[in-house]
């Protein structure tokens, strides 16, 4: 193999190699989708962390703080639909509410409408903090995906949706595993 094939090859490549020589029917297309998907998930994972590391907050806080703030002014949710526009569950995010509303990030406030229920709203700090952590989050991963020229991440992320599509995946509750 020439210096320009090898380039041509990640690691996803090589544990194929090794499927096709043992075990050839495990050597499929979807394989190689499957731990393509979830080395490009370690990766994106990796630098969030080391952002949301340096803020002292979880992925999970920074999804919650992030799901509130893209629910635009003023900033609110009820509990249940934090959870379903969130990657999280309603215990999950009970626990995580409660952090973050010891950090001053968010607070509840009783709906009017219903003494049963109440609302999540991000505090001013919580808005603030939720904007840096998107933007920070967000050139982060601008830098790990800067070697991919504009138009194969163009490309790949219609691709993505038609995949995901494909798997039913739509808008609207969370669907859990």
């Amino acid at each position: 193999m020439g210096t320009r094939e090898a380039a041509r090859r990640d690691r996803v490549d090589e544990m194929m190699d090794g499927w096709r020589a043992e075990l050839p029917e495990a050597a499929t297309v979807q394989l190689e989708i499957v731990k393509r998907a979830g080395r490009l998930k370690s990766l994106v994972e990796e630098v969030t962390q080391a952002v949301l590391g340096g803020y002292g907050l979880t992925y999970a806080e920074f999804d919650v703080l992030a799901t509130l703030r893209r629910a635009g002014a003023p900033y609110r949710l009820k509990p249940s639909r934090l959870a379903s526009r969130s990657s999280l569950t309603t215990g999950g995010t009970s626990n995580i509410l409660q952090r973050l509303t010891a950090a001053g990030l968010v607070e509840r406030e009783p709906d009017p409408d219903d003494g049963r229920s109440s609302w999540v709203r991000l505090t001013p700090q919580g808005v603030r903090r939720a904007e840096e952590l998107a933007l920070a989050t967000g050139e982060a991963h601008a830098d790990l995906l800067a070697g991919v020229p504009d138009e194969t991440a163009r490309a790949l992320a219609d691709l993505l949706r038609e995949v995901l599509l494909a798997l039913g995946d739509r808008p609207g509750p969370a669907r859990r595993a």
